[in-house]
């Protein structure tokens, strides 16, 4: 299995990178996590070709993770779309996804379903755990299994044991890292390299990924390699994401 960054920036796009996506390419199979502006990518890595089905889990509808929706009538996925979301969010995503924003879902050249998390997890086809982090609004972080080999996808979120459960002896941990050491905010919380080493470490996973930089405060691709320094101290086994990066499990 592999897992490809398709965009690693939180809030806006820089020459860092682009707003968050990831893409886990598995056997049969592909996996989308949030749909930042780094969506445009997906078809340079050949999701759902050959009639492979796509899934894309939305964690929450802060822009960043959602502005690639816009983007949906660009692919052909000819195996169908099945967007997953938090549970009772509907309503959201029919104003998001629909006019005067975007082509409505009725209208892209591929079928679409949509399924509610966790409620609905045994319509899909792989295992998926679905758990509230906490964040300023509703945001779900997911644990998945794929090949053999399990992901946690930790989003938007402080420190939370939700964030634990779902990292408990994940094969790799991809958490945000939005802030920098030492920052922290109790009314906008976020993950910094030792919270995010922290989930980690007390998850017992066997890889962190840091994805998600704050591009207001992370600068330069340097800057997030230090944050991966600082959380290794904690976390050994820990690298800073960049747009491109390419993992193979």
């Amino acid at each position: 299995m592999k897992v490809i960054f398709l965009g690693t920036n939180g809030w806006f796009d820089t020459h860092t990178g682009n707003t968050i996506c990831t893409l886990l390419q598995a056997s049969g199979m592909d996996v989308i996590l949030d749909a930042g502006n780094g969506l445009h990518r997906a078809d340079d890595y050949a999701a759902g070709a050959a009639g492979r089905p796509v899934y894309l889990l939305l964690s929450h509808y802060h822009l960043d993770h959602v502005a690639g929706l816009h983007l949906l009538a660009k692919f052909s996925f000819a195996g169908g779309l099945t967007i997953c979301i938090p549970g009772g969010t509907r309503p959201t995503l029919d104003i998001l996804a629909a006019s005067p924003f975007t082509l409505a879902m009725d209208r892209l050249p591929y079928p679409v379903r949509i399924v509610e998390l966790p409620g609905d997890a045994a319509l899909l086809p792989f295992p998926v755990q679905a758990k509230p982090l906490r964040h300023a609004s509703l945001t779900m972080g997911y644990r998945i299994l794929l090949d053999g080999k399990t992901v946690a996808y930790c989003p938007d979120t402080g420190y939370c044991e939700n964030a634990v459960d779902l990292a408990r002896q994940a094969d790799v941990l991809i958490a945000e890292c939005a802030y920098k050491t030492g920052q922290d905010d109790a009314e906008w919380p976020h993950l910094n390299p030792e919270t995010a080493a922290r989930i980690a470490i007390e998850g017992e996973a066997g890889q962190l990924v840091l994805t998600h930089f704050d591009a207001q405060l992370y600068r330069s691709i340097a800057e997030r390699r230090d944050s991966a320094v600082i959380a290794g101290r904690t976390f050994r086994n820990t690298i800073a994401a960049t747009d491109g990066l390419v993992l193979e499990l």
